[in-house]
């Protein structure tokens, strides 16, 4: 089973109270230093509120090296992902320096250069020069990136009752960190951070019954049916159980293979049982599937969603969850329906073994909406509603759902790319697919809740619930995502690309 972390129930009476949040990006963006003493406050025996005591807010930016590299030979991919690793380690190291010399910060108004940023500069720049050696050693060319290595630090204050002071500096890539308005949310509005101090807020939150009806059945993240009257119209749907085995941990195979603790949070697992940072393709291909198809043995993984209750689960101590700022009770599923579907416009092909996608982006507060992919409802609502920057309140009776649908054109060649995103893409507006890709089907999860409906309370939510994300974004439901590596059987593949193409409805 490699490391994966099987979770290990324990009372949900004990009140949490969160650590310092790390961050690691990779290879480069904010580090949040948050020092505050939380307060959970119960008012009566169903409800915890949380409050935010005074805070300081002190921030590391960091250019985001990895984003950098779209061009990095198989021969160097090895070298650079380790090297990547260790900007993410540096990162951590100054984070926990900026945390723990708080006292030393206030007494000299130089020490936070002296003692935490310059040292940074000098370490990363070495580690981006062994990653330019890494590229040309395997015969590729890359761009100076030596003025990757510097960065920057600004601090900000909260208050109790009032607005934190946004406005984050520009990361290396010229994106606006933090500063996102993700439909009018604000870094720490009113105060209110969530049950680690850094989010959800109440901003974050709509009465499902009162916001905008926007959706169409059948419409994916890019606006496109899909698939519709013509092209390939059948689906193929196989089961995979809801992680009711509790196949947990924080890694990431696609994002930061051989990295523990890659992802900074912790992700749900269905299909594939044998998928940690270090697993193999070929272990992949000879785990055991939680899939009632046992040609089905792909990997399905997406962040769990918590409830900020008060409570205490398994990780609240570990890298990835409470110190990381992943607190509450986690949620199973009551639903996890996976739907392979076909393409509007013409007939798809198979996919490759150990093809990796990935959807969404779990740093989309910070970096952009750019590779953002979110579909937040309620059943009994999908059809009227579907949210990208809000977490929706269900009314009694109705369940909150994700929806996830991802990229369905592939470039012919490739299994993964440098930047795990080039190697597929979306469907043009006409359906087709660009730049002489192929259809292949599309993947579509949707996953249901059963969630206690948070409360909206003089300014702040009561008992929110929220997914897990890299601490500096800050819990924000525009940065949900979702993970996809096929390991289906040849004939299994075969069987679901005949039925979509012919029109069936197959499992």
């Amino acid at each position: 089973m490699g490391r994966n972390t099987r979770k290990r129930r324990s009372s949900m009476a004990t009140k949490a109270v969160a650590a310092s949040a790390a961050l690691a990006l990779g290879g480069g963006g904010l580090i949040w230093a948050n020092f505050y003493a939380s307060a959970h406050e119960s008012k009566n025996s169903s409800q915890n509120q949380t409050k935010a005591a005074a805070a300081q807010v002190a921030t590391v930016s960091c250019p985001d090296v990895g984003q950098k590299l779209t061009n990095v030979p198989g021969g160097a991919r090895s070298g650079v992902d380790r090297e990547l690793a260790n900007l993410d380690k540096q990162i951590t190291e100054a984070y926990a320096r900026l945390a723990s010399t708080r006292q030393a910060q206030a007494n000299d108004a130089s020490f936070v250069q002296n003692a935490i940023v310059g040292p940074l500069k000098e370490k990363r720049a070495a580690t981006i020069d062994r990653i330019r050696i890494n590229i040309q050693r395997a015969g590729g060319q890359v761009q100076d990136l030596s003025q990757l290595a510097a960065c920057t630090t600004q601090g900000a204050q909260t208050n109790a009752g009032g607005g934190q002071n946004g406005g984050q500096q520009q990361n290396g890539g010229g994106q606006q960190n933090g500063g996102q308005n993700n439909g009018g949310q604000n870094n720490g509005q009113q105060g209110n951070g969530g049950q680690g101090g850094n989010g959800p807020t109440a901003a974050d939150f709509v009465d499902i019954t009162k916001a905008p009806r926007n959706a169409q059945l059948g419409v994916g993240a890019n606006g496109l049916a899909a698939n519709g009257n013509g092209g390939s119209r059948g689906t193929f749907t196989t089961s995979c159980g809801t992680n009711g085995n509790d196949n947990h941990n924080t890694d990431n195979v696609i994002v930061a293979p051989g990295v523990t603790n890659g992802a900074h949070h912790l992700h749900d697992y269905v299909g594939n049982q044998n998928n940690d940072a270090f697993a193999s393709d070929q272990e992949l291909a000879a785990a055991e599937t939680s899939c009632q198809n046992q040609g089905d043995k792909s990997s399905y993984f997406w962040p769990v969603l918590r409830v900020q209750d008060g409570s205490q689960d398994f990780d609240q101590n570990n890298d990835g969850g409470g110190k990381e700022g992943n607190v509450g009770k986690i949620l199973q599923p009551a639903q996890a329906q996976l739907k392979f579907v076909g393409n509007k416009r013409g007939k798809v092909v198979a996919m490759p073994t150990a093809l990796r996608i990935i959807t969404g982006d779990a740093k989309a507060f910070v970096n952009g909406n750019g590779n953002a992919n979110v579909n937040w409802s309620c059943t009994g609502f999908e059809n009227k509603v579907q949210l990208e920057d809000k977490y929706p309140i269900c009314p009694q009776g109705s369940q909150v759902v994700r929806t996830t649908n991802f990229q369905s054109c592939w470039d012919g060649q490739n299994i993964d790319s440098a930047n795990h995103r080039t190697h597929v893409a979306f469907v043009q507006a006409n359906g087709t697919c660009a730049n002489g890709f192929k259809a292949i089907p599309q993947l579509q999860v949707r996953l249901v809740y059963n969630v206690p409906a948070p409360k909206i309370q003089n300014g702040q939510v009561v008992n929110p619930y929220a997914v897990d994300s890299f601490p500096e974004n800050l819990h924000k439901p525009i940065t949900d995502h979702n993970d996809f590596i096929n390991f289906f059987s040849q004939n299994t593949m075969n069987k679901m690309v005949n039925c979509i193409n012919t029109g069936k409805r197959c499992k």
